[in-house]
């Protein structure tokens, strides 16, 4: 077991150092120039990518995953992200805590801040997209997020609910504050207290929000019945176009389902 170890953190060591000496290794395109290829951390940050405009990305720990910055990065992984054009992760990954910093000195190596919020979606965006010049494409792709958020808030606002008082998992605030949810308190990401059961116990809350990646807040319904509990996800399920935006859609759509 102690050789095994020693064996892999040799191995991540070499292709670390390989990382950042090298220049990326890429395919050669249809039209004779270098096919660039896109790696990321995450299916959250290649959510990113796909608003940046970028297509045909590529994630290192799996969608299926229910909390996917957790997934142990392999050697394999460190190979593909050695092979890669450009990297994106956002730091809190346990992946990055291996690579170290001989991996995220490297330039290709980009750091972005992840949640769903118009305001830090439009920025990392249009970061990524003016390294990879596809600003046109993001501009069309930011317009069709932004888009689904404020329907969301119309809908909200058609129904009553603007305004509405919200027990929210500190890993969501975001899509509720902008929303026009009112955030009356937080809780999470670790197991709830005392003091919050009995806030909410005190509390005429219409919402507790979840995060469906570390679920804590189900005994704050034994003191709130009458409050609709969601558990909205930050992590698309999938790699695919338009993934993050999906994601939004259906964590609204929880908002307005029966039980």
């Amino acid at each position: 077991m102690k050789k095994n170890c020693l064996f892999f953190a040799a191995s991540i060591l070499f292709l670390l150092v390989g990382c950042k000496k090298s220049t990326a290794k890429v395919e050669p395109a249809a039209n004779g120039q270098p096919a660039l290829k896109f790696l990321a951390s995450t299916s959250w940050t290649a959510g990113f990518m796909d608003i940046a405009g970028v297509d045909g990305v590529e994630i290192i720990a799996p969608a299926s995953l229910r909390h996917p910055p957790e997934y142990e990065v392999t050697v394999s992984d460190i190979q593909k992200i050695n092979d890669s054009s450009y990297f994106v992760y956002a730091g809190f990954e346990r992946m990055m805590k291996t690579l170290g910093d001989a991996a995220t000195a490297d330039s290709k190596m980009i750091k972005i801040k992840c949640d769903n919020s118009i305001e830090t979606v439009s920025l990392e965006a249009k970061k990524l997209a003016e390294i990879f010049g596809t600003q046109d494409e993001c501009k069309k792709r930011l317009e069709e997020y932004c888009a689904v958020v404020e329907k969301g808030k119309n809908r909200l606002a058609k129904e009553g609910l603007s305004g509405a008082k919200v027990f929210c998992n500190k890993n969501q605030i975001y899509l509720a504050k902008d929303l026009g949810l009112e955030l009356a308190q937080t809780f999470g990401p670790g197991e709830v207290t005392s003091e919050q059961i009995a806030f909410a116990k005190e509390q005429d809350f219409v919402f507790i929000i979840d995060n469906v990646h570390n679920p804590v807040g189900s005994p704050l319904l034994e003191v709130a019945p009458d409050a609709k509990y969601v558990v909205w996800r930050n992590f698309p399920e999938t790699v695919e176009r338009a993934s993050l935006k999906k994601v939004i859609e259906s964590n609204i759509d929880c908002l307005f389902k029966k039980e």
